[in-house]
């Protein structure tokens, strides 16, 4: 991979850029908003996502798709899953059959449950080779450097390997996995519970009941994946407990800082309208509620992140809701 080509400029998007900048190889970061690629272009940086992160030499921003996607070896993805699918379809006439797209994307399509790997299979091709790029890892963590583990998963081994291979650098250590289902489960449940744990910090409630949360907020993650084909045992790495620990915990977090404001009595809309960056949790909730009824899985916290977001119970009533449900043993098996 001597050309990649990042979609998307955004923070997780231009961090990417520049790590694969750093290694020497030639990246197009693009962007849909030609002010910000402008500035990006200007000053070398981006200080509206991704702030005191200088560009290597070898990233060249842009706002022309086909200028960014010329020739690439691999596209990485990393566009609000809201906006896929359209912008798939610009890309689909001008990405060769055999780039390697790596979806670094966490959610769900709302109107059909899609994972994002199913999204950008059905834009591009079945055959068209994929990767899942999934774990704990803060944009502004990667970009500085900092030690970070994470996930390739693709149901091709050699996809996921050549990922592996070509991402790797003294500070990113990257698994293969093939467990795409349970990777990308993962990666996009996490941020609903992410928002509940914020919650409970806004509410005051102590760590016993942060430690308690991310416990069943696991299994909760854990059941669905394994109703849709997932691994369980893919939950108890890097993209499920990993991934849940740091988003859960860590100050960076968008979701977090969503469900610490909710739990303070601030409206949801308010909250969104502070926000320049993307929560994904906020649309992955309504999209896991559904999952769970399709599969007849039950999912008590997302149920309850649910009526808080839509303003129908408070935080406080939510926790309360939970706590007061039927008690039962801890591995029963059921699914409620």
């Amino acid at each position: 991979m001597r050309t990649v080509t990042v979609i998307g400029a955004g923070g997780w998007g231009t961090a990417l850029a520049v790590h694969l900048g750093g290694l020497g190889k030639q990246v197009r970061l693009w962007g849909r908003d030609e002010g910000l690629i402008s500035r990006l272009v200007e000053t070398r940086s981006n200080e509206t996502y991704l702030s005191g992160i200088p560009f290597p030499d070898s990233v060249r921003p842009t706002s022309s798709l086909p200028e960014a996607v010329a020739g690439a070896d691999c596209v990485v993805w990393a566009v609000p899953s809201h906006a896929t699918r359209v912008l798939l379809r610009d890309l689909a006439p001008l990405v060769k059959a055999e780039t390697i797209v790596v979806s670094g994307t966490k959610g769900f399509e709302q109107e059909s449950l899609n994972r994002m790997s199913e999204v950008i299979a059905q834009e591009l091709g079945q055959d068209h080779p994929v990767a899942v790029l999934s774990g704990p890892s803060f944009a502004g963590e990667l970009a500085r450097g900092a030690p970070t583990a994470v996930l390739a998963a693709s149901r091709w081994p050699t996809v996921a390997a050549t990922v592996q291979e070509e991402f790797r650098s003294p500070s990113l250590r990257l698994y293969a996995s093939e467990d795409v289902t349970g990777v990308e489960m993962g990666g996009a449940m996490k941020n609903v519970i992410a928002i509940a744990a914020g919650v409970a910090e806004g509410l005051n409630l102590g760590p016993n009941a942060l430690a308690a949360l991310l416990t069943r907020g696991l299994a909760e993650i854990s059941r669905l994946a394994y109703a849709l084909g997932g691994r369980r045992e893919t939950l108890a790495g890097l993209s499920g407990l990993g991934d849940l620990i740091l988003t859960c915990t860590g100050g960076l977090s968008r979701n977090h800082h969503v469900g610490v404001e909710l739990g303070r009595g601030r409206p949801l809309a308010e909250i969104l309208g502070a926000m320049h960056t993307v929560a994904e949790g906020v649309r992955t909730t309504e999209a896991a509620l559904a999952l769970g009824h399709r599969h007849q899985v039950d999912l008590p916290i997302v149920t309850q992140m649910s009526q808080v977001l839509e303003g129908e119970i408070s935080a406080a009533a939510a926790v309360e809701e939970l706590m007061l449900r039927r008690q039962r043993p801890e591995a029963d098996g059921t699914a409620e």
